[in-house]
């Protein structure tokens, strides 16, 4: 029987068309370590692995431990997104600040 973390990982894994292998790439973990996290009850990963997870799912790792299961929401996907944004190279951020100057100029 699967947890409710497991649930939402293997939600939004699918979701985006990620195999476990895709994921486990995407994570630096194993394909098996995934599996485990979707398909038994007790398991406790570490906050790196929920943090790896979640931002490859583009989710926050509060999402995906919270008892609620709802999908995620605007801000969910919003709060990700500037999470990745913190992590970028500057020359990357300054090319997505002019992207989004160029939306106000309209």
């Amino acid at each position: 029987m699967s947890s409710l973390l497991g649930e939402k990982i293997r939600r939004l894994r699918t979701g985006k068309g990620y195999s476990l292998d895709k994921l486990a790439e995407l994570t630096e973990t194993s394909k098996s370590y995934l599996w485990d996290l979707e398909n038994r009850e007790a398991h406790r990963p570490s906050a790196d692995k929920i943090n790896k997870v979640a931002a490859a799912l583009d989710v926050t790792p509060e999402y995906l431990l919270s008892e609620r299961d709802v999908a995620p929401d605007e801000k969910i996907a919003d709060e990700a997104f500037f999470r990745k944004f913190r992590t970028l190279d500057p020359d990357v951020k300054k090319k997505l600040r002019k992207i989004m100057d160029a939306f106000d100029e309209e």
